[in-house]
């Protein structure tokens, strides 16, 4: 286990007023409000840090691993395959039953503020001597997660928010929502953890990736333990990202003398845990015999239920023994590779009967390997092809993607061409040297592709179709970013064709239940901005109508992203680079 730096920082220490400040009222979730309200309160990293290292220093270990996976935005451990599964619906019912103010009030507020639980703040009634503490609201939390039914949770939820104070409410909604919106990353967590322990940040991410659960190593790190942390699979490791590569020279420019080649597919980057069943039905997973398998998007969200015929063939592959494979779930017609768009048809659906499992077959194509036996993180690419090309695959359900290794750039086109032939997107190039590097998009990585005018945005808002469609909520409005560092959503345009019927049947349901608002008796829905999309469009042109300033000309629907997060779509900075410029006058004289 790498120790980071050897410049161990100095344990951060509160002083005696401090602590006696603190240290009486510590388990009571009212403190975790104070401070999450003063870190939201600043800007300044340093300043954040300190408020958390206050607070965190001041509680006991009972309350350690809750309060920092709450800090987090985080209700579960990363490796905890439960959740609450409630939404804004759920939420803004249980806050009409206690605050008597309609519907449509809430909502409205909810428009005004951005933010549901800025909402509850504002309508949940003053209460006198509230006695939540952390270890009941996370109590209450598990709860949610074994309770089924939409009347039974707005009744949980209820019952607890009639139990908090305005400002608990606040706070108690955005961990079901699982967005605290303090300016709160989770390095920011690790960096105060490290701080209050006198462990290095290095250390603190280390154990954190071992174990899956924050919490769990901030208690480590505080009794001076994190040696005795060992890999728990069944949690997925963040995945690692390719820079694009412009031409031919950039690729001989990053990586002289001699480089991996690898098809790029077209599918969903997928991450594949197998081992023997540990016996913890927390876990995510399924179990196949005495093997546990389960699948990870690149979005972290577990998707082993779409996929069952995996589950068997990863387990026999596995034979007995624990593996972390990265690779690409593709859809196949015996050893071809299909287009995106078929697999397409399989996305979103609850249920997946044997007749659509035998129409659309998919395979998993493996090209990495980050666990066997051990940790393979920081063992050069060479070494882990190596581990891969050892690997029992059947060919057919799980397969191993080719690679060559090249030293000639002069071959990129003619292998470009050739993968393309294959119906892939591209290329994949990757140093021999290559770290497997979590989470982090590195130039060790390159990827080379057709360009195409495309972005990735998220629904806004939706409305009711029209003909056939009249039944569905068929046409998108979809925003961008505002920036990288600004999650300020600016519409751009709005979609209505590029989706099956099937699909927008899911969806409907999905966007039904998670509505914000409504116009023209439900016509027109504002909806909680979570389903990204790929849309395809001839130009970008300024605008007046939308607030991003631009809109898309002839915008079309490519592809549901359920691979991509809302952090992960196309910012403003995109769209302008997209903008054609202005003709020049001397252009519009023919000159």
């Amino acid at each position: 286990m790498p120790e980071g730096p050897e410049v161990r920082r100095h344990a951060y220490r509160l002083s005696s007023s401090e602590q006696s400040s603190l240290h009486e009222h510590s388990s009571a979730f009212a403190r975790f409000v104070e401070a999450a309200e003063a870190i939201a309160a600043t800007t300044k990293r340093l300043e954040k840090s300190s408020v958390l290292a206050t607070y965190l220093a001041a509680i006991d270990d009972d309350d350690l691993p809750i309060a920092v996976r709450f800090i987090s935005g985080r209700i579960f451990p990363l490796h905890d395959q439960r959740t609450i599964n409630v939404g804004g619906a759920a939420v803004l019912a249980a806050l009409e039953a206690i605050s008597g103010r309609d519907g449509a009030h809430l909502r409205e507020r909810l428009v005004a503020l951005g933010d549901l639980g800025d909402v509850a703040g504002e309508v949940l009634p003053a209460i006198v001597g509230a006695q939540l503490t952390l270890r009941k609201v996370d109590a209450v939390f598990e709860e949610l997660a074994t309770t089924s039914g939409t009347k039974k949770k707005v009744s949980e939820v209820q019952a607890l928010l009639e139990r908090a104070t305005p400002g608990e409410g606040r706070y108690i909604v955005k961990l079901m929502l699982e967005d605290l919106r303090i300016g709160l990353k989770e390095g920011g967590v690790e960096d105060t953890i490290a701080r209050i322990s006198g462990e290095s940040v290095a250390r603190v991410q280390w154990v954190g990736m071992l174990t899956g659960d924050l919490g769990e190593t901030a208690l480590l790190a505080r009794r001076g333990e994190l040696g005795s942390a060992r890999m728990r699979l069944f949690h997925p490791l963040g995945f690692m990202l390719a820079t694009p590569a412009e031409d031919s020279a950039h690729v001989e420019r990053q990586m002289p003398g001699r480089f991996f080649v690898e098809d790029k597919y077209d599918g969903i980057r997928a991450q594949a845990h197998v081992a023997p069943d540990p016996g913890d039905v927390t876990l995510h997973g399924v179990v196949d015999g005495r093997t546990r398998v389960a699948l990870f998007s690149r979005t972290l969200d577990a998707i082993t239920g779409a996929f069952p015929e995996l589950v068997p063939a990863l387990a026999r592959m596995a034979g007995g023994r624990g593996l972390i494979l990265d690779g690409e779930i593709v859809p196949v017609q015996g050893d071809a590779i299909l287009p995106f768009q078929t697999l397409q048809r399989r996305l979103g659906r609850k249920k997946l009967s044997a007749a659509m499992l035998d129409e659309m077959p998919v395979a998993y194509v493996i090209f990495d390997i980050l666990f066997d036996g051990e940790l393979l993180i920081e063992v050069p690419l060479e070494e882990r092809r190596r581990r891969l090309d050892a690997l029992d695959v059947d060919g057919m359900t799980i397969r191993r993607s080719p690679a060559m290794l090249l030293t000639d750039a002069e071959a990129l086109p003619g292998a470009f061409a050739a993968a393309r032939d294959r119906g892939n997107e591209g290329l994949m190039v990757k140093s021999p040297d290559a770290l497997y590097r979590p989470g982090r998009r590195g130039r060790e990585w390159l990827k080379v592709k057709q360009p195409l005018a495309t972005l990735d945005v998220v629904v806004t808002a939706v409305e009711v179709g029209n003909g056939r469609r009249r039944h569905l909520l068929s046409d998108f409005t979809f925003a961008v970013r505002a920036s990288e560092t600004d999650d300020t959503l600016l519409n751009i345009g709005k979609a209505y064709s590029g989706l099956t019927d099937a699909e927008l049947e899911e969806l409907t349901a999905w966007f039904t239940e998670h509505t914000l608002q409504q116009f023209a008796h439900g016509k027109v829905r504002i909806v909680e901005p979570r389903i990204v999309i790929e849309v395809a469009f001839d130009r970008v042109q300024p605008s007046a109508r939308h607030k991003s300033g631009y809109a898309l000309r002839f915008p079309r629907i490519v592809r549901l992203r359920p691979d991509k997060r809302v952090e992960d779509i196309d910012t403003l900075h995109t769209v302008r680079n997209l903008t054609p410029p202005p003709p020049s006058p001397h252009a519009e004289r023919g000159e």
